[in-house]
């Protein structure tokens, strides 16, 4: 099963792509964001390109896992695209603290520079929601 993974933030949505037979996920790239309409034909137009049958989330809960107003954000733009989808793509959330923060460091550990950085650090972090759900989705189907 492939699963496309979103880091939804205010101007760029980072995506990865993972397959959850192999237990993966790599970054794929990013959408620029245009209004939650434009976007959810864009991840739609995605997922079918790249055969993606559950899209993951990320919710930016705060630090203390209350829903702050960027969980809320992000959550219009999950219930919008769940809701265009229908029976064909599933939508879940993945808690996603601290996803942009491990990417950056990734990319700070591998020396990036920092106009670099910028073009990739979404990706990444799509990249870290998505191996976090596969991880979990495995660990549930071990006996």
């Amino acid at each position: 099963m492939r699963a496309l993974g979103l880091d939804v933030g205010a101007r760029r949505i980072g995506v990865a792509l993972g397959d959850l037979e192999h237990g993966i996920a790599m970054p794929h790239g990013v959408v620029e964001r245009a209004g939650i309409a434009q976007d959810v034909l864009a991840v739609r137009k995605l997922a079918s390109e790249l055969d993606a049958t559950v899209v993951v989330v990320g919710r930016p809960l705060e630090l203390d896992g209350r829903v702050g107003h960027r969980a809320r954000r992000v959550q219009a733009f999950a219930d919008a695209l769940a809701e265009d989808a229908g029976d064909d793509l599933s939508v879940e959330a993945w808690d996603e603290r601290f996803s942009t923060h491990a990417a950056e460091r990734t990319l700070l550990a591998a020396d990036v520079s920092r106009s670099r950085r910028k073009r990739t650090v979404d990706a990444l972090a799509a990249q870290h929601i998505l191996q976090g759900w596969i991880d979990a989705q495995r660990r549930r189907q071990q006996p």
